[in-house]
């Protein structure tokens, strides 16, 4: 290895050593298990490495800029007054759990205990010994090579439990709130959903920011579908320019349930989400929708895995990026069938938009099948905008540069208004619009 490389290699150790540091201060559990849990994430953390470009799970995706950046684990701060994130207000939300710099805010939070729905913090449920919480807690995101997701799981404390019990449906959304006050601090926010046997909920995520400096998201989620359960999950990315990004989430599917996901990364210097979904159950459902719209100097980064690990199973992926001025995503999004998962119907599609020549974008769908009676495909398209469309507009009337945002918005729309949440999709249509306003080509 060169010398550069090494030395690269070492500031990334030396900045995961300090990521952990005052995680053996942490106040022990009087829950065994969850101890033995940290403690196994610690030791794991501790004999893991960074990710570099020369692992080929993030080739394209070069950490190295949050390596060189301080962060560290926020102390609870001072009351964050109401009016400073009542913006981020969801109407629909009949519950909303609120996160500041990582720490639970019970002032701006109103969890819901009523008609078979748990929305509380994870502390809570812990404090209360609720089962579901030993039961599905990190099955579903394996520590593995992820240092990431080590690291989350050693300082597991605050987070979310979101249960609905068997026959009932959330009346209203879930809204999880998590907000950035302060630069140079790292977050690990925690969040367990368990949708018992045809149960219903609808869950948002979303990470905002009151400032423009940098600090670290590190977010770990995991949900868990019995038998014909029903999910709808959106995951709202809409950090500083200047933050960076990791979440992971891990989704089991059982026999006859549906998922439907859709994740908008919007901000964050550099972001990543790893989804890993199994379809452990025959004839599971899924849907993910996904999205980036980016520029500067950003890089958005998608791993998928849908893993269809049961018959009759059914799934469709459709991922769309947007990539400005010097921008760079990456989408890597792989459908595996498992032998006996016959039947099984999968379709995946990465369309990817260039608004300039700097503009990059690296896309991988793949397919690994390994039973015979299946119907499965993947296509993907990288390009720029259609001169013939933008002549076809400015023969309307419109400028070029009108033209060019109409259609620009009009290839972004079809993932934002799939989202089942009204009153987010004029906001997020507003926020497209005005993030795409007038970027012309370089």
């Amino acid at each position: 290895m060169e010398a550069s490389a090494l030395q690269n290699a070492g500031l990334a150790n030396t900045w995961l050593d300090t990521l952990l540091r005052g995680q053996s201060n942490l106040a022990a559990s009087p829950r065994g298990w969850l101890n033995a849990l940290r403690s196994e994430a610690l030791e794991r953390a501790n004999a893991l490495s960074v990710p570099t470009p020369r692992d080929e799970e993030w080739r394209f995706t070069d950490l190295s800029p949050l390596y060189k950046t301080s962060v560290r684990r926020a102390e609870p701060a001072a009351a964050l007054p109401a009016a400073d994130v009542a913006r981020f207000e969801v109407p629909e939300a009949g519950s909303r759990l609120t996160f500041v710099d990582g720490h639970f805010a019970a002032a701006l939070s109103s969890p819901q205990l009523r008609d078979g729905v748990v929305v509380r913090p994870l502390a809570a449920a812990l404090a209360e010994h609720d089962p579901a919480v030993q039961e599905h807690l990190a099955r579903y995101v394996a520590l593995g090579d992820d240092p990431f997701t080590a690291v989350n799981t050693a300082w597991l404390q605050d987070g979310v439990l979101v249960r609905v019990a068997q026959g009932q449906a959330a009346p209203a959304a879930v809204h999880l709130l998590f907000v950035s006050t302060r630069a140079d601090l790292a977050s690990h926010p925690r969040v367990l959903v368990v949708a018992e046997r045809d149960s219903e909920c609808t869950v948002i995520e979303d990470f905002v920011a009151l400032h423009e400096g940098a600090y670290l998201v590190n977010a770990v989620t995991e949900i868990a579908l019995a038998d014909a359960a029903r999910v709808r999950h959106v995951r709202l990315q809409r950090d500083s320019q200047a933050a960076f990004h990791v979440a992971t989430c891990g989704v089991r599917v059982g026999r006859e349930a549906q998922y439907a996901g859709a994740s908008i990364a919007l901000g964050a210097r550099i972001s990543r989400y790893n989804l890993s979904l199994v379809q452990a159950g025959e004839g599971a459902q899924c849907r993910i929708d996904g999205l980036a719209l980016i520029g500067g100097r950003q890089l958005a980064d998608t791993h998928s895995l849908l893993d269809h690990a049961a018959p009759n199973g059914r799934s469709r992926q459709l991922h769309k990026c947007i990539v400005a001025r010097a921008g760079h995503a990456v989408f890597n999004g792989k459908i595996f069938v498992r032998p006996g998962a016959q039947l099984t119907d999968a379709a995946q599609q990465s369309r990817n938009l260039l608004l300039s020549e700097s503009a990059r974008v690296d896309t991988k769908p793949q397919l690994e099948i390994f039973a015979d009676d299946v119907k499965c495909a993947h296509g993907a398209t990288v390009g720029q905008l259609e001169p013939d469309q933008v002549f076809y507009l400015k023969s309307r009337g419109l400028s070029e540069a009108t033209a060019r945002d109409l259609l620009t918005f009009a290839f972004a729309a079809e993932i934002v208004e799939r989202i089942p949440v009204p009153s987010l999709v004029p906001r997020l249509e507003e926020w497209v619009a005005r993030q795409t306003q007038n970027r012309k080509p370089s």
